[in-house]
């Protein structure tokens, strides 16, 4: 290391020697015009360019820099540096050389800064610039506080002596005074700015009543203030005890929720007190668990609470990585002001995004109704309008709000406007069942309510009118009237308001399904799919109401039907039978009629259980359903399902085998845990549709199939294969013998000494 600190000769110091004379007349005359050119600079970029340039031509060297302390942060930084560097350089003030010379206050010469360890090469790899020596002085000011340090980079002719290094560092003492201006000018220029900004900023910022736009404002002015790369802001949410956040700077628009007591922002919301992590991986409090799940990297973290006027603690604010250092005191004083400012401007958009939601909430209610909503005001005049109140009137919004209802209501509807007047006289609601209108010139059969509408204050501001269209019900009773029984219409006529009741009865329950409709349906669009339906319910249909059962409901392609309710007879389970029996013989007849035509036939399956069930007209007195529930409806549901499982077209339960009376081919084929049940149930398929041509070898299919299913049951799956085996033999088409035949080789695999003989059926 090459570092020079040379005393002058005492002889060169007389008062008489001319040279040294000339020496100080040459510096004095240069420190005047160094403190004449600066006096009257007040920016400070441009008071650290001249001196730079002064200093260089000076000390004759190729390049000189003015570093500035910084105290906040605790770095020296220059903006302007002669040749092509033109950015603003940071160090930390006790690094390098200049960092040296800043914390002894002594200057150095240095010869050969490559050989000198404390030499930073990244800058001059950076810039392109070979650094061969240089000279380093500290800048003092009057008091002798070092406020920076003032360096000059090769000389252009030998070496640098002595006497520059005074002259540095007497040029950086004279223009301290100006440095120190200057710099308190542009602070005061740029606390003022930031003050004038800030109020600016708040007064924009809290007019917007948009949580979500307000949201992405905060931070992004957070963001930009504190010079940061990311910002979040979380908003308590008292009903969970969460922090959400709806915007992340730089993450996009994403809606975060956290407990209110996770993280250093959940700490933060506990305590109400501000947490600043200059070192973020340093800090116990920090976890980088979210850094590794997002990709990004966290270096320092400040976050502060977000307080209402009240003292409580809404939220915080977190920025992230401030751009040049750690976060200042500056930076949290600055945030909390801004966070407090804008503390009633959130507590307002949030207030405004409730009611928007309430009122979203209720306009939606009011669109999905199917009952026509109108609102009058104190005028008479329609306020508002839903879209089904569009539709039963014939009109549109332009045609009807801001119209007087004695406008709308008039001709054959003039009879409206006279209950609207009486409700507005009295204030007591009306409400008419069954009365007709007259709109666009079609009769609309309807139910009216009329309300007086009242205020939270209990002052009447104005009416509703609710027009509930009941003409497709009425055509839809006229059309559906062919499918019950004249009986059953007529008790459920004679019960009236009492069959909203529930009874418990046994009844047999019987559900159809139609096989592979979704690719039916794929093939025929919907204009065929209506009238493969149509053709299709009118053939089942029949076959129920024949037998005196009571259709129940179509779910889209399945049927639902009872016997035994509401009139019971004594051979219900014999009805559902032969209604089941009926369906599949006449649904081979209408296969040969589609087959004609040219259209794919139609199979079904059918389910059938005997069981107490609950049954009744459940709904209101304005809209009631005749149906049943319980666990034999389910039961009939999971056999009819169980048909695809097995093969087979008809299935029924234990319990409607044991209630038949008549005699009927059929086989028990197993015992089986339906899904939701735990208890086992002995199922059984009915095959008296069948004839010789469709189940050749039935009395001996069913005898070898017997036997299999003892064996089956008892563990001996080798000799239930071969009795299922010789069934197939019989019948090749015998899909039951088929399934147990495979589930003999799968339990032979994988009971492994656990059988019981018991079947869990895993899906509906």
């Amino acid at each position: 290391m090459a570092t020079e600190r040379r005393a002058r000769p005492k002889a060169a110091l007389k008062n008489g020697d001319p040279a040294e004379v000339r020496a100080r007349l040459h510096r004095s005359e240069l420190l005047l015009r160094l403190t004449n050119e600066v006096s009257m600079i007040t920016d400070l970029d441009t008071l650290l360019h001249t001196l730079v340039r002064i200093v260089a031509r000076e000390t004759d060297a190729e390049r000189a820099s003015l570093f500035l302390n910084d105290a906040e942060t605790g770095e020296l930084y220059t903006r302007v540096a002669l040749g092509d560097l033109q950015r603003e350089i940071r160090i930390l003030n006790s690094a390098g050389i200049a960092g040296a010379v800043f914390q002894s206050g002594k200057g150095e010469i240095v010869h050969d800064p490559y050989a000198d360890a404390r030499f930073d090469r990244k800058v001059d790899e950076q810039t392109g610039f070979a650094t061969r020596s240089l000279a380093t002085a500290p800048v003092k000011s009057a008091r002798g506080e070092i406020i920076g340090v003032v360096q000059a980079l090769n000389k252009h002719r030998g070496r640098f002596s002595e006497e520059d290094l005074e002259l540095l560092g007497a040029m950086a003492t004279q223009a301290s005074m100006a440095l120190q201006s200057t710099q308190f000018i542009e602070r005061t220029k740029k606390t003022r700015q930031q003050e004038m900004e800030f109020l600016d900023l708040v007064s924009d910022i809290t007019s917007s009543l948009e949580l979500s736009v307000l949201l992405k404002r905060v931070i992004g002015e957070a963001t930009r203030m504190l010079n940061a790369e990311r910002s979040t802001l979380f908003l308590h949410d008292r009903k969970t005890r969460t922090l959400w956040s709806e915007v992340g700077e730089g993450l996009g628009k994403t809606q975060i929720r956290i407990p209110d007591t996770a993280g250093i922002a959940g700490a933060v919301f506990q305590t109400g007190k501000t947490i600043n992590i200059p070192h973020a991986y340093a800090d116990l409090r920090f976890n980088p668990a979210v850094d590794r799940s997002t990709g990004y990297f966290t270096r320092s973290l400040l976050c502060v609470p977000i307080v209402n006027k009240d003292g409580r603690t809404i939220g915080v604010t977190q920025t992230l990585n401030k751009k040049g250092g750690p976060f200042t005191a500056e930076d949290e004083a600055r945030l909390k002001a801004f966070t407090a400012q804008v503390s009633i401007a959130l507590e307002n958009a949030s207030l405004f995004e409730d009611v928007q939601n309430i009122k979203n909430y209720n306009q939606s209610i009011l669109e999905s109704m199917t009952n026509g909503v109108l609102t009058l005001d104190e005028d008479g005049k329609i306020h508002t309008c839903n879209m089904a109140g569009y539709r039963i009137l014939r009109t549109k919004e332009t045609d009807l709000l801001d119209k007087p209802a004695a406008d709308v209501f008039t001709g054959d509807n003039q009879w409206v406007m006279e209950r609207i007047a009486k409700v507005a006289e009295t204030d007591k609601s009306d409400v008419l069942m069954g009365g007709q209108m007259l709109f666009g010139g079609e009769k609309v059969d309807a139910n009216l309510t009329i309300e007086p509408l009242i205020n939270l204050k209990g002052k009447k501001v104005g009416l509703m009118v609710m027009i509930e269209d009941i003409s497709s019900e009425k055509r839809l009773k006229s059309t559906m009237s062919r499918y019950v029984d004249p009986a059953i219409a007529d008790q459920l006529l004679a019960t009236g308001a009492e069959a909203l009741g529930g009874t418990s009865v046994e009844a047999t329950v019987m559900f159809s399904d139609i096989r592979g409709f979704t690719t039916l349906t794929e093939e025929l669009g919907p204009q065929g799919t209506v009238s493969l339906l149509n053709d299709y319910f009118a053939v089942m249909v029949d076959c129920i109401t024949e037998e005196g059962g009571m259709l129940d409901k179509f779910v889209g392609d399945a049927i639902m039907a009872e016997f035994g309710i509401p009139v019971r007879h004594d051979d219900d389970a014999d009805r559902g039978m032969r209604t089941a029996i009926k369906m599949i013989r006449r649904l081979d007849v209408h296969n040969a009629e589609r087959k004609e035509r040219g259209a794919k036939p139609i199979n079904i399956g059918i389910g059938l259980a005997t069981e107490t069930i609950v049954s009744g007209n459940i709904g209101t007195a304005k809209r009631m359903d005749f149906t049943a529930i319980g666990d034999g409806v389910n039961l009939a549901s999971r056999l009819e399902a169980a048909n695809k499982e097995y093969g087979s077209r008809i299935l029924c339960s234990e319990g409607t085998w044991k209630a038949l009376k008549g005699t009927y081919r059929a086989r028990e084929v197993d015992r089986l845990v339906v899904k939701g049940k735990t208890e086992p149930v002995a199922i059984y398929e009915i095959l008296d549709y069948h004839t010789d041509e469709t189940f050749p070898n039935m009395p001996d299919v069913l005898a070898a199939f017997r036997d299999g299913i003892r064996f089956y049951r008892g563990g001996e799956f080798d000799r239930a294969e071969a009795q299922f085996r010789h069934a197939l033999e019989l019948n090749p088409n015998d899909k039951v013998s088929a399934v147990f035949l495979e589930r003999c080789e799968y339990l032979k695999a994988h009971a492994e000494g656990h059988w019981d003989g018991i079947w869990v059926m895993k899906t509906k």
